[in-house]
């Protein structure tokens, strides 16, 4: 299958090329997925999908425009070609749009090491099945929980980039992924909340049972809240919370926010964004990771680095272009 995706991205440059393209950069996706929906015990739906998807960015000097499509014929490949020079054409020239360097691109990686794929079979719609129903019952035999809006169980994988500086690359990823909503209460006093688990590997994952129960137990817990009064206090912020905080940091070290000047860490470079005992570090090479890959959208090399460390902001996350506007290193994050 790589290397039905590295023909099918050849395709795509070649296309663009014909049509005009001075650059492009192409992308192959390859995904199957098996869903199945429970509901009180029974099975509600299940669906089971195979498709190709492909990408395709096309730069005319230093005007760009990106095309889509899930056909792959060849017609529909010359098309998107063509519509994307045509486009390309039309758009605003960036004067730092542009693809990588080809001292910049990723030149060996060891996918393996970074364990994306299960070795086991393709999960059985019926284990899928029995997963859900067990999540179901596990969540239903929490004290307060009295329904179930849904359970679901999932799985899915594979992607090829390649681009006219000569990078060529591809890997698979697999994916599981199991999850729970409960409800509590009645009338105008039910609550609902969810738990799930989303793993690479299925031995990972939680058990249904753990993964019903905490569902239950969740929606439970919001049954008679009541807003406090106004004050003063210390606050403990559940995982879900505190995780969606940090997320915010990083949406502001984002390059795009950065170049733009919309972010409010644009000038604090080196300075203190968190408590000392924090730091933050993104590893794209951790195994069995769902953020890990061997190479970024553009074909630069994954590294690790610090974001923050020690509380002190040690740089932004910069893809080429906004890496050229603000003169450093990309990130290939």
């Amino acid at each position: 299958m790589t290397d039905r995706l590295a023909t099918l991205t050849d395709r795509l440059l070649t296309a663009a090329r014909t049509a005009g393209a001075e650059a492009a950069d192409a992308l192959a996706v390859d995904g199957t997925s098996i869903s199945i929906d429970v509901r009180d015990g029974k099975l509600e739906q299940a669906e089971r999908s195979e498709g190709i998807d492909i990408g395709l960015r096309v730069l005319v000097g230093k005007r760009q425009a990106c095309v889509s499509a899930s056909d792959i014929s060849d017609g529909t490949i010359a098309a998107m070609a063509e519509r994307a020079v045509a486009m390309a054409a039309e758009a605003p020239e960036d004067p730092w749009a542009g693809l990588a360097d080809p001292d910049q691109l990723a030149a060996a990686w060891d996918v393996e090491t970074l364990d994306l794929v299960d070795a086991a079979p393709e999960p059985d719609p019926a284990a899928l099945q029995d997963a859900a129903t067990r999540a179901e019952a596990a969540a239903l035999a929490v004290p307060g929980v009295t329904k179930i809006d849904g359970t679901g169980a999932a799985y899915g994988r594979r992607l090829h980039l390649a681009a006219s500086n000569g990078f060529s690359g591809g890997y698979a990823r697999s994916s599981h992924s199991l999850s729970a909503v409960a409800i509590s209460g009645e009338s105008t006093g039910m609550e609902r909340d969810y738990h799930g688990d989303f793993r690479i590997h299925a031995t990972d994952m939680e058990s249904p049972e753990e993964i019903g129960t905490l569902a239950g137990e969740r929606a439970v817990a919001r049954a008679g809240a009541r807003k406090p009064p106004t004050g003063a206090f210390p606050v403990l912020y559940d995982e879900r919370i505190s995780g969606g905080l940090i997320g915010h940091l990083l949406a502001a070290t984002n390059g795009v926010a950065i170049a733009r000047g919309s972010s409010w860490l644009r000038d604090r470079m080196g300075e203190q964004v968190l408590p000392e005992a924090l730091s933050i570090t993104e590893n794209p090479l951790r195994p069995r990771s769902h953020g890990s890959r061997p190479f970024d959208g553009e074909g630069l090399p994954s590294t690790p680095r610090d974001i923050v460390s020690n509380g002190i902001l040690q740089g932004w996350t910069l893809d080429l272009a906004t890496a050229r506007q603000l003169g450093l290193p990309p990130t290939a994050s």
